[in-house]
């Protein structure tokens, strides 16, 4: 046999592994449940939490859907304007005074102080002013995150129904260009098959933790136990860590897809959406050239073997590279699928799977690149030269 087909036996085998024993990652209904428990006796008091930078462009159609939230309890938000210069703070005075809803404080804590990523800093300020309310949950979400007007109803739902300190839903992102297209579904793809939302939401997994940070509830007393956000001051893939410090403090989770929360913000070419994904791809590699060569390794062999050995297997008679080529892709496409409809997004799309997974790789290699010549992670004027990874302690 060819060394080629010996490879695409293995990429064949490796996806066959995927598909069964990967937590079914690639299954889609890890949601909120809809109506299946009684709404809470009492409603808590909750706080939201809004870090903002530079984000007059998308404010007007994220911060209004949280201060229409129809919610039965008692409920305010805090937008932390961190060192915008394009007067997102006084946007968000001027949107909250048209619109009304839900009271709303802007204020701006000043430049982050020595060993703080700059959300990590203004969530410490929201946060902290937030706390002296005597709030029992708190909802950190992003500036470009809308809310469908249950939404922080039911989140906090889910959370007093099932005693959980911690509820996250990966917001839909945007989906409009070509290119958001193609990499913004195999993104969140991507994530699920690193973090399976069924193994983060068993707590018999301790090692499987995740958030997303676009869309964060969690119980005031066990940011507390946990020590957050000090705790995490210098992690670049915040939501990652703070979930590793809620589970560390003996706190539940629950990560899913949200129905009700969307990203609004706009990734329309390749060069936004490379930024995204390089300024955090080598810290969630721990900086690591090691890590990084594995991980090269690894996708290359599960997504861009399979269609290079039915090409090149077919083209040159090797009907065993071809073969097991062939289903290793199928399986791979097939697997992607749910994922799409999610999106809402044309089937033939998933047969381009190895093409997007070479541009991730791309990215991968860029983000540790640009690490190693002292740029690191960059966000919105900001570079952090040296960011440190999610931490384990």
């Amino acid at each position: 046999m060819s060394t080629l087909a010996w490879f695409s036996i293995v990429s064949l085998a490796v996806w066959l592994w995927l598909l069964l024993g990967q937590g079914f990652f690639w299954r889609t209904d890890q949601r909120l449940p809809r109506g299946r428990r009684p709404p809470p006796e009492r409603w808590p008091r909750v706080a939201v939490v809004v870090p903002a930078r530079d984000e007059a462009e998308v404010l007007p159609m994220s911060l209004p859907s949280l201060l229409a939230q129809d919610y039965p309890g008692e409920a305010e938000v805090f937008l932390v304007d961190d060192g915008s210069t394009d007067g997102t703070g006084k946007l968000a005075v001027e949107l909250a005074g048209r619109d009304g809803g839900l009271p709303l404080t802007v204020v701006s804590p000043g430049e982050p102080e020595p060993g703080w990523t700059g959300k990590l800093w203004a969530l410490r300020h929201g946060m902290a002013l937030a706390r002296a309310r005597g709030p029992e949950f708190l909802l950190l979400t992003d500036a470009d995150i809308a809310h469908e007007p249950d939404s922080l109803r039911r989140l906090v739902a889910a959370a007093v129904g099932d005693d959980l300190d911690l509820v996250s839903q990966m917001a839909r992102l945007r989906v409009k260009s070509a290119w958001e297209r193609l990499v913004v579904p195999a993104f969140v793809y991507f994530f699920a098959q690193l973090y399976p939302f069924r193994w983060i939401n068993r707590p018999r997994r301790p090692l499987a933790t995740a958030a997303a940070g676009g869309c964060v509830l969690l119980r005031t007393e066990t940011a507390v136990a946990a020590g957050v956000p000090e705790a995490i001051r210098q992690a670049v893939i915040d939501d990652v860590s703070l979930a590793r410090a809620v589970r560390r403090a003996g706190g539940r989770i629950w990560l899913g897809l949200a129905e009700r929360v969307d990203s609004v913000r706009p990734y329309p070419g390749l060069g936004e959406l490379w930024r995204m994904v390089a300024r955090s791809a080598y810290a969630q590699l721990r900086h690591n050239p090691l890590l990084l060569v594995g991980t090269v390794a690894g996708l290359v062999l599960v997504y861009l073997v399979p269609p290079v050995a039915l090409a090149a297997g077919g083209w040159g008679g090797d009907a065993v590279a071809a073969w097991t080529g062939g289903a290793a892709w199928a399986v791979m496409a097939g697997t992607y699928v749910p994922m799409l409809r999610y999106y809402r997004q044309p089937l033939w799309l998933a047969p381009l799977l190895p093409f997007t997974a070479f541009l991730y790789l791309l990215m991968t290699v860029d983000s540790a690149v640009r690490h190693h010549r002292g740029r690191g992670a960059a966000w919105k004027g900001r570079t952090y030269a040296r960011p440190e990874a999610a931490p384990d302690r």
